[in-house]
């Protein structure tokens, strides 16, 4: 069932490599991603005028370059950061 896949709902940058999401199940927060930029893909965020021009598809946050995160870790960084 469609309702069943996690997705973010609204994403907004703050600032640096942080974004406020909030996903279909109710749960919302604030992830840092600074840590989160290694690999090919996800390098060149590390501009952070292109880090900024992310935008909603499909059920998470991506960027131009092709580079997107799991709704389901994005979700566990904003648990994480709250324990």
């Amino acid at each position: 069932m469609e309702t069943d896949i996690l997705h973010v709902i609204e994403a907004t940058y703050l600032e640096g490599y942080r974004i406020r999401l909030a996903f279909n199940d109710g749960c919302s927060g604030v992830v840092d991603l600074k840590d989160c930029l290694d690999g090919p893909v996800f390098i060149p965020l590390k501009d952070i005028s292109l880090f900024s021009q992310f935008s909603l598809e499909g059920h998470t946050v991506s960027w131009p370059n092709g580079a997107d995160f799991a709704p389901e870790f994005l979700r566990g960084l904003v648990v994480s950061r709250r324990s």
